[in-house]
């Protein structure tokens, strides 16, 4: 009887076709295949990211010295607070969306309709309103993460089974009964879809709000770098 070679784990085959990658890459980097300027290899990026994280920041004139944990806690700071403003806001809206046909009437096509646009469009918007300054990264972060959250959430609510609801009203529930102990339990599931991806699309746009509309966080240096050609 045949015996079957052992497989490899899953976990180490996940990671060959990066390890393979990296270890192209790294060669074509060092030999020059590929310029320094244009795609530094992994061991000099690793080594600038140690830099830039651990060493000595001396006299603060250099921004890339010893700065990262600080610059990674100024866009943390601004994705939290825009992150948790849009679950406040979209939570409940989505809910109520889902839930009443008439505020569904009167607020569902101005979603649906401003909900295509690129978050990058927002860009001049948020300038003119609010400046240079870090309510205006707040704002397109808020906003990125909003509108997956909303869709998501008013497609859990308007999907509660009929029979749940029936139920409900026939034990004597009342509308926030209703709404608290039925809909939202029912709608978590979509919820917590929508704030995932909402999450995602905030840690885009803090990049992209960073880079035009304040002077700190990884976007600002990212876009320092690029600027004054760093490698």
């Amino acid at each position: 009887m045949a015996v079957a070679a052992p497989s490899a784990p899953p976990a180490l085959l996940g990671l060959a076709l990066p390890a393979v990658i990296v270890a192209v890459w790294e060669v074509l980097g060092r030999t020059g295949v590929v310029p320094q300027g244009i795609l530094p290899a992994p061991s000099l990026v690793a080594a600038a990211w140690w830099d830039w994280a651990f060493a000595s920041p001396g006299m603060g004139l250099n921004p890339y010295l010893g700065t990262w944990a600080e610059t990674v806690l100024f866009s943390a700071r601004r994705v939290f607070t825009g992150f948790v403003a849009a679950i406040l806001i979209g939570l409940p809206l989505g809910i109520m969306i889902g839930w009443n046909r008439l505020v569904a009437g009167a607020v569902d096509p101005l979603i649906q309709s401003l909900r295509p646009i690129p978050i990058t469009a927002w860009l001049p918007f948020a300038i003119a309103v609010f400046g240079i300054r870090d309510a205006g990264a707040v704002f397109l972060i808020g906003l990125g993460a909003f509108f997956p959250i909303v869709v998501n959430t008013t497609a859990g609510a308007r999907d509660t089974p009929k029979n749940l609801i029936r139920a409900a009203r026939m034990m004597g529930a009342s509308e926030r009964q209703l709404l608290l102990r039925v809909v939202l339990p029912n709608a978590l599931p979509s919820v917590f879809t929508g704030m995932r991806l909402g999450l995602g699309i905030a840690w885009t746009a803090v990049i992209v709000a960073e880079i035009v509309a304040v002077k700190t966080g990884l976007g600002y240096v990212v876009w320092d770098a690029y600027y004054v050609g760093r490698k």
